[in-house]
């Protein structure tokens, strides 16, 4: 909007006196109120009624406008404006910041020095910039608490706030591991259906995400299984209550792993790369961390907090998947995998 200021408009979607003008399917009196503005900006674009046909309207009859529509309430906008504006939009998602920011707005020995800080704290931006550790938590519990709920509780007017925190901590004390409907459902006492449900609105709130096994060839390739991450592991922490610094932790082999899973997919989706993405495993335990699938070539990844881990790479995968790489990411390798 800086560079185009004669000719953009920004448009709070929340004012009243706005969701009034932009209700209108009259296209005179729509280009009326957006005047001889060439860009708009729609901020919390999901509260106009009826937004997905107003935009298609604007879109169909305005060609020469050009609308950058946006929403934190994702499933809500994802929901009215996806049928409508078939074949005229491209959707973009506003992740945590990633390391390829950091490094870009800082430099590659900050980012490496901030490495453990932001395993234990995560990248949203205000937790990132603040001042210290108890001013980065209470930024982490306003977040959960004012936004993290939010939109699954009044979506289909859900009202079981326990099944969400008690879901969430079991996840996060999963990390890692494959996880199963089925065991989840037995642990909190829940219909395995209304497991599944939860977890299919956790990942449309963007607070968790599914990775898939990977099979094609092998009988005892686990080809039904899932693994659940974070999209931020502060919020994972909280989840947990465990901030410890990582020399006294348990868990760290699986906030790596979160770690690299999760920056990849935002270097990958912040430069329009759209690999497909697996975990591999058998049922005698041989397993690969990560595999991406381009051009029909599998690249497999290995992840070890520490440098001097020796990894063995399974000699099956190799066999049964001719022509796949394998790599190993630690601490001090990282950009390879992070950065363009």
């Amino acid at each position: 909007m800086e560079k185009y200021s004669d000719s953009s408009r920004y448009i709070n979607c929340e004012l009243l006196q706005n969701q009034q003008a932009l209700s209108s399917t009259n296209s005179e009196l729509l280009k009326a109120f957006l005047g001889t503005a060439r860009f708009v900006v729609l901020d919390e674009a999901q509260e106009i009624p009826g937004i997905g046909k107003i935009l298609k309207i604007l879109v169909d009859t305005f060609p020469q406008l050009q609308i950058l529509a946006t929403g934190s309430s994702s499933f809500d906008l994802a929901q009215t404006i996806s049928e409508p504006l078939t074949g005229r939009t491209r959707q973009y998602t506003l992740y945590p910041l990633s390391l390829e920011e950091v490094v870009t707005a800082h430099d590659m020995v900050m980012a490496q020095a901030r490495l453990e800080t932001i395993l234990r704290m995560g990248l949203y931006p205000s937790v990132f910039t603040s001042s210290g550790e108890d001013e980065a938590r209470e930024e982490l519990h306003d977040i959960a608490s004012k936004y993290l709920y939010k939109d699954i509780l009044k979506f289909k007017e859900l009202k079981r706030a326990d099944i969400v925190v008690n879901l969430l901590q079991a996840l996060a004390l999963q990390l890692g591991n494959e996880v199963s409907y089925f065991e989840l459902a037995t642990l909190l006492k829940e219909n395995h259906h209304t497991v599944r449900t939860y977890i299919e609105l956790l990942e449309q709130c963007f607070i968790i995400f599914r990775l898939r096994s990977f099979s094609r060839n092998l009988r005892k390739e686990i080809g039904t299984a899932f693994k659940v991450y974070f999209y931020d592991l502060g919020i994972r922490n909280m989840l947990i209550n465990n901030f410890n610094p990582l020399r006294i932790r348990t868990d760290v082999g699986a906030l790596w792993e979160n770690f690299c899973v999760v920056e990849r997919l935002k270097r990958n989706q912040n430069h329009r790369q759209f690999p497909n993405t697996y975990f591999w495993r058998t049922y005698d335990q041989k397993e690969i961390d990560y595999l991406e699938e381009t051009g029909g070539k599998l690249h497999a990844f290995e992840f070890k907090w520490s440098s001097g881990a020796k990894v063995k790479q399974p000699d099956e995968f190799f066999a049964t998947y001719p022509g796949s790489t394998f790599s190993l990411i630690h601490k001090d390798n990282w950009p390879s995998f992070l950065l363009s």
